[in-house]
């Protein structure tokens, strides 16, 4: 038919052509035998209207091309093709009929886009069509993709291979959805957050169940020293006994569990096919292993294919619920401070993973847990520090002044604690190391206060001060401050020890000393007389070498460590050369002690042993 018309349409042009052509020819010939202005005037006059009417006719043919293309185009988009009515309505999904699906919605807009076309006669008999099309797509595109969702709550099923080899394959399906029937898609996107919802809540759920079987209990509540009077049945049993008792104040190879922060969770059946138990701040780190994974795939997933950020959180609710309770419970059962300390150190090792992954769907989750946690750990800490004030130092004695298993298991904890504090504890726990160590200042003066003699109480205080010189050495540069404070205190009774040794064995040259010379050896506090030194310069000489062996023996037995003794030996040696050296000159400037020459034990036989039982401690 548009043939036909331009045939017509050429017509005219082309006679008009014609006549201007037998025009030009009557000129050519007119011109030649006449002269005649007239006549020429009349032909240059039909040339130009001949003239404009081509160029009318030009326009006319140039606008019915126009208006025919356009019309061409406008059939074209708006009626549905066989082909088209067919897979949209029998066809299955799959890549033709999301090619087809395009097609559709293109037209569908195309009826949408100009309120001039919605006005035509040609749009309206065809829109009701169009419409049918629209919601037989919607029914079937939203019962194809409900039906995916629906297959993901099957035993078994591998939920994210699912979400990334079909689902995202078919996006457009979403977005057609979205683009032509915002209330299906409305429902679609709230089949997913149910069904994901039940899933992934029973998933963490039996984790959760499978992974409690796994739990080493540690930190009861009678697990606290002091706690209450079940405590003194564990005391006489020993230190062995307090071995596994211990745990909970000892970070050991506990602290292996935040260089494996990002290493796969625990396989439960495994686990139980070993019979293996776990402290719980393993199986803590496993849960929020699973959680950061599950939810990084998901958030990305519904991110791209729903476009939805705030799904995830729905989606999530019911799984933060879960663990949300599990937590609540398992907290309030728990007094083992250094679990809650690395539960915190692995939370927030867990939020710098997540900001590495740039992901921050679980930003408030873990900020959440963080809440939990600092406070109850505050609260069992203050149990520690109360229950060692207030546990019955009698009934806790020991007759012994090696370092006590107690006083033992609080250093191991304070140094357990400066570790993590250095590890993620942005210094909250200054204050409370401060607190933690009055604390065990108290316990080891009413231990030692249960001793007969100051000798004995030096030398229990001193014990305990090297012992925890040397677990917090174990600590690192962390703990320096707390080191130089119990160094500065075993310096103190060192010397307090030593006086008390040498009094012992040698009171009465120590009391003459003190009482009679200076230590600059020129002037006497008291003038003494040859009565005075005599019996102190013979009584030395008897049993000098008896007292020294006795004095070393007693260090030997009663020191903690071969580093601490010989540093006391040492000591005592030196004050003992010292001091005898100073009787010595007090001896030669008295009038008539040449008499006790005899009797003084030379400075280098008194040197010679005491460098013998120097190299043999």
């Amino acid at each position: 038919m548009a043939a036909c018309h331009s045939v017509h349409d050429a017509d005219p042009f082309r006679r008009l052509m014609l006549r201007m052509r037998a025009t030009a020819r009557k000129l050519t010939n007119w011109s030649s035998r006449t002269t005649g202005n007239v006549h020429i005037g009349s032909l240059s006059s039909e040339l130009r209207s001949l003239h404009e009417r081509s160029l009318d006719l030009g326009v006319r043919l140039k606008n019915r091309k126009l208006a025919e293309t356009k019309l061409a185009a406008f059939v074209e988009e708006i009626v549905a093709p066989p082909g088209l009515v067919n897979v949209i309505i029998d066809g299955e999904v799959n890549d033709d009929y999301i090619k087809s699906l395009n097609m559709l919605s293109k037209k569908l807009k195309f009826a949408q886009v100009d309120p001039l076309l919605n006005a035509s006669k040609a749009l309206k008999d065809i829109k009701q069509e169009l419409e049918r099309l629209r919601k037989k797509a919607l029914s079937k595109v939203s019962a194809y993709v409900i039906g995916i969702f629906s297959s993901m709550r099957k035993p078994g099923t591998n939920i994210q291979i699912l979400q990334q080899n079909l689902l995202q394959k078919y996006r457009y399906l979403l977005l057609f959805l979205k683009e032509h029937g915002i209330e299906t898609y409305n429902d679609v996107c709230a089949a997913y957050v149910d069904k994901m919802n039940k899933v992934l809540s029973e998933d963490f759920r039996v984790y959760l169940e499978a992974l409690e079987s796994l739990k080493l209990d540690i930190g009861v509540s009678t697990d606290v020293i002091g706690y209450d009077a079940n405590i003194g049945d564990l005391i006489p049993r020993g230190r062995e006994q307090l071995r596994n008792h211990r745990f909970m104040f000892s970070l050991g190879e506990r602290s292996n569990i935040l260089k494996e922060i990002d290493q796969p969770g625990l396989v439960p059946r495994i686990s139980e096919a070993n019979s293996l138990k776990y402290p719980y701040e393993v199986i803590f780190r496993s849960l929020q292993k699973l959680l950061m994974d599950t939810a990084s795939s998901e958030y990305i997933f519904i991110k791209a294919f729903f476009r939805e950020e705030s799904m995830f959180y729905q989606v999530f609710e019911g799984p933060f619920a879960v663990i949300d309770e599990n937590m609540k419970l398992t907290l309030a059962n728990s007094h083992d401070a250094i679990c809650l300390m690395l539960m915190i150190c692995i939370t927030k090792k867990h939020q710098l993973v997540m900001s590495n992954r740039r992901l921050p769907c679980l930003d408030t989750y873990l900020d959440k847990s963080l809440i939990y946690l600092w406070p109850r750990f505050k609260t069992v800490f203050d149990m520690y520090i109360q229950n060692l004030y207030q546990c019955d130092a009698k009934m806790l004695w020991v007759d012994g002044t090696h370092p006590h298993h107690i006083v033992r298991c609080y250093m191991e904890f304070t140094a357990s604690l400066v570790q993590l504090n250095a590890e993620c504890g942005d210094g909250q726990l200054d204050m409370s190391l401060k607190r933690l160590r009055l604390a065990v200042d108290d316990l080891l003066v009413r231990f030692a206060e249960k001793f007969a003699t100051q000798k004995l109480q030096h030398l229990f205080l001193l014990n305990n001060c090297d012992m925890a010189i040397s677990i917090l050495k174990e600590a690192g540069e962390e703990a320096k401050e707390l080191r130089r404070y119990f160094e500065e205190k075993l310096e103190s009774n060192l010397v307090l020890f030593v006086d008390e040794l040498l009094m012992e064995y040698f009171g009465d040259l120590i009391k003459f000393v003190k009482n009679h010379i200076s230590e600059d050896l020129i002037s006497y506090t008291e003038c003494p007389n040859i009565a005075d030194v005599e019996p102190v310069v013979k009584n030395f000489a008897v049993k000098w070498r008896t007292a020294l062996e006795l004095m070393h023996n007693e260090v030997v037995t009663c020191c903690s460590n071969f580093v601490s003794g010989m540093a006391i030996l040492k000591a005592a040696m030196a004050q003992l050369l010292n001091d005898y050296n100073r009787l010595s000159e007090c001896v030669k400037m008295i009038p008539g002690g040449s008499s006790l020459n005899r009797n003084l034990v030379s400075i280098t036989s008194l040197s010679y042993e005491i460098r013998k039982y120097s190299r043999t401690l």
